[in-house]
């Protein structure tokens, strides 16, 4: 049975679902100082193995990001990664106020999943930029 937990994930944890889902695997320092901060956290765990997870973070009020939206390879195509969104989209909708941007960088496909929630692509006016140190 898949557990729904509303805490931040260890840290250890975090980087492997991350290094086994192809994404950029942060140092266990840039990880140990943002996980605590995160306004929303959402989990995914079959028994004791974090299987699945989606994150927000931002200052509460004007802006918001959804980030690590993660599944397990072992998990994917089942529907959590819908599951993980439902989740979030419950807590935005409760903590957001009028005009606050929320915002998310999709990787493909997944950006199929996020227009479902109302997500647009922002280009041409825009587009996502990023510096990685």
């Amino acid at each position: 049975m898949i557990e729904i937990r509303y805490e931040a994930p260890n840290n250890r944890e975090y980087r492997e679902l991350r290094r086994v889902c192809g994404l950029t695997v942060y140092s266990q320092e840039a990880a140990a100082k943002g996980l605590p901060n995160a306004c929303h956290n959402v989990m995914l765990y079959n028994k004791a193995s974090l299987i699945g997870m989606g994150r927000v973070v931002g200052d509460g009020g004007t802006v918001f990001q959804i980030v690590d939206i993660a599944v397990h390879p072992d998990y994917q195509g089942l529907g959590y990664g819908r599951k993980i969104m439902d989740e979030i989209m419950v807590f935005l909708d409760y903590a957001a106020e009028e005009s606050t941007y929320v915002n998310l960088i999709a990787d493909y496909p997944a950006d199929k999943l996020y227009e479902q929630y109302g997500f647009k692509t922002t280009e041409p006016a825009s587009t996502a930029m990023a510096r990685r140190y």
